[in-house]
C-alpha cells in the first residue's frame, strides 16, 4: 500500500512538473513574440528617425529656389513636426500618413520646377528619402506579420490561458489611412490629333 501511495505520488509529482514546465515554455514564447513586435516597432521608428532628418534638408534645399510654394514647404514642416511628437503606434501612424501626403505636394512642386529637377542636390534628397519609404514600407510589413504571429499565438489554445493570467495585451496593426488605399486612377488611352 505504501509503495503505491508512493507511485501516486510520483506520478502526482511528474504531472505537476510537466504542466509547469509547459507553462513555462509557453510564457517565454509569448515573451519572446512581444519582444520580436518591439524590436519591429522600433526599426520602423529607426527608419521614420531616417525620413525626418532627410525633410529638413529637403525642405532648405527646396526653399531657396521656390518662393510661391511657401504653403506647401509649411504643411510639410507642421506635419513633419507632428509625426516627430507622436508616441502611440496609432498617432505615428496618422502623422506619418499626413507627412507622406505632404511630402508627395513637396515633390510635385519639384517636378513643375525644372530648375529644381536639375538640381543635384534635391534629386539625391529626393533618392534617399524613396529609399527610406521603402525601407519603412518593408518595415511596416514585418510589423504587421510579427503582429499576427504574437496575435494568433496569444488567442490559441491554451495559450489564451495562459496569456489572460499573466496579462499578455493584443497589439495593433499598422494600418493605412483610407486615402491610401484609393485606388489611383490613371488615364493611358492614346488620343488622336
Amino acid at each position: 500500500m505504501a509503495t503505491l501511495i508512493l507511485i501516486l505520488i510520483s506520478i502526482l509529482i511528474s504531472v505537476l512538473g510537466f504542466f509547469i514546465l509547459w507553462m513555462i515554455f509557453i510564457y517565454n514564447r509569448l515573451i519572446s513574440l512581444r519582444n520580436e513586435v518591439q524590436n519591429a516597432w522600433k526599426q520602423i521608428d529607426v527608419q521614420l528617425k531616417r525620413r525626418h532628418d532627410l525633410i529638413p534638408n529637403l525642405v532648405s534645399t527646396v526653399k531657396g529656389a521656390v518662393e510661391f510654394e511657401q504653403d506647401t514647404l509649411e504643411k510639410v514642416i507642421s506635419a513633419r513636426t507632428k509625426a516627430v511628437g507622436a508616441t502611440s503606434p496609432q498617432e505615428k501612424a496618422a502623422a506619418e500618413n499626413m507627412l507622406t501626403q505632404a511630402l508627395g505636394k513637396l515633390f510635385a512642386v519639384v517636378e513643375s520646377y525644372p530648375s529644381l529637377k536639375s538640381n543635384e542636390n534635391i534629386m539625391q534628397l529626393q533618392e534617399e528619402l524613396t529609399t527610406t519609404e521603402n525601407r519603412i514600407g518593408f518595415a511596416r510589413q514585418l510589423y504587421n506579420d510579427l503582429i499576427a504571429n504574437f496575435r494568433t499565438k496569444l488567442e490559441i489554445f491554451p495559450n489564451n490561458m495562459i496569456a489572460s493570467l499573466f496579462g499578455f495585451q493584443r497589439e495593433e496593426y499598422y494600418s493605412a489611412e483610407e486615402y491610401d488605399k484609393a485606388v489611383p486612377m490613371a488615364d493611358i488611352s492614346i488620343r488622336k490629333k
